[in-house]
């Protein structure tokens, strides 16, 4: 059995996680209503992969024997200036979820919980990646100053992303 500190923090990563989906999911709206499609894509692929974090909290809160509670989601932004931007908040946001992540894992150790520390480490390695990304992209458009042929390339290029459950998780 999971206990009570533990149990809360991971209902609100829940929580966390589902706005996190419900923020890429408005992302991809504002890029489809700027003709971007493969960015639009990028975005829903991050959609995926967030609602699967979310689940995958809530399947492990069930088998240590804790009680799920879902929170009402915030309701998330829904403008931005340009593409750069957008990924510039993606970034803020990504960062943030490494801390509440963190956090989570300090109090796995603090309780000695051996199974939740070792579910953070996936997690904390998976934030890499997102942070990476995320960082990346965001060169790129720097690169290119967000417009002309580049702008397209890129599009192009995210337009072949697609959410592939990791085959350990």
């Amino acid at each position: 059995m999971i206990n009570a500190r533990l149990e809360e923090v991971i209902n609100k990563q829940i929580n966390a996680e589902l706005y996190s989906a419900y923020l890429y999911l408005s992302m991809s709206a504002y890029f489809e209503s700027i003709n971007l499609p493969g960015f639009a894509n990028w975005m829903r692929v991050q959609f995926e992969e967030e609602q699967f974090h979310g689940l995958k909290f809530l399947k492990y809160l069930v088998e240590r024997g804790g009680r799920v509670k879902l929170d009402a989601i915030e309701q998330p932004q829904f403008e931005w200036n340009n593409p750069l931007e957008v990924f510039e908040h993606t970034l803020e946001h990504e960062r943030h979820v490494t801390a509440l992540l963190n956090n989570i894992a300090e109090i796995a150790e603090v309780e000695k919980d051996r199974a939740t520390r070792n579910l953070m480490v996936w997690f904390i390695d998976e934030q890499v990646e997102e942070e990476g990304s995320a960082e990346k992209i965001i060169n790129e458009l720097k690169m290119i100053g967000g417009e002309g042929h580049g702008m397209l390339m890129l599009d192009r290029e995210f337009s072949t992303r697609v959410f592939t459950p990791p085959v350990n998780a």
